[in-house]
């Protein structure tokens, strides 16, 4: 059985969603404080964090932040804020999802469920390293080696990462990329997938402003370079 932490000072919700992602064989542990959050996540193994972003103490953004230091596991935001500031915030600094409160209970435990999938199916492994100049793909520890570093990265960044790899040269729609890297159908927002891009180039492009590995078709979508 999967399990998940959910940091929310809301208890009644806490509470809701533990009951609604239980027949999902998914058991919650929950706590009311990014803090305590972090130690939890220290002291036993999850596959997936639910974060509000309204909380006392630590905020979402702060956890957030904290989290993406330690851990790739995928993390799904909520928040009361329908502003596309926060979304985009929370995007950019390693959410692999976003819910705006109030939200349909069904779509939170499809999108739990489909981000436990990906997060389970990438730690299995994929196969051997993709090299290029200067960058180097690892399936099977979800990260890349870079002129810049090493990077362990979040779910969704490796997913779209590897799917730009895997189709080297080809120009890949917006509407593509979104349903095959979250598998669903595309809704002709682009914030996910801008927010994703704008973070892998900064962790392996020498020059995010001029890209060398993740290039963009503008109007269209974004293709990786065959030149590399």
């Amino acid at each position: 059985m999967n399990k998940i932490l959910i940091i929310d000072d809301d208890k009644e919700l806490c509470d809701l969603i533990k009951r609604s992602i239980l027949p999902e064989n998914i058991e919650a542990d929950c706590c009311t404080s990014g803090r305590t959050g972090l130690k939890m996540l220290m002291e036993h193994p999850y596959q997936l964090v639910i974060l509000d972003v309204m909380m006392p103490g630590y905020d979402g953004f702060e956890t957030l932040e904290r989290i993406r230091k330690e851990s790739s596991l995928p993390i799904l935001m909520l928040t009361a804020k329908s502003d596309s500031l926060s979304k985009v915030r929370g995007l950019r600094t390693g959410a692999d999802d976003y819910l705006t409160k109030p939200f349909d209970m069904d779509e939170l435990t499809a999108r739990i469920i489909s981000l436990i999938r990906r997060y389970t199916r990438f730690n299995k492994g994929e196969g051997q390293p993709f090299t290029f100049d200067g960058l180097t793909i690892d399936p099977d520890n979800r990260c890349v080696l870079s002129e810049k570093g090493t990077y362990e990265l979040p779910p969704k960044e490796f997913d779209l990462l590897l799917f730009l790899a895997r189709n080297q040269g080809k120009i890949l729609t917006k509407q593509r990329i979104y349903e095959e890297v979250w598998g669903e159908a595309y809704v002709y927002d682009d914030s996910n997938i801008m927010a994703i891009i704008s973070r892998l180039r900064k962790k392996i492009e020498e020059n995010p402003g001029s890209p060398r590995y993740i290039q963009t078709v503008k109007g269209i979508g974004y293709r990786f370079n065959k030149e590399v």
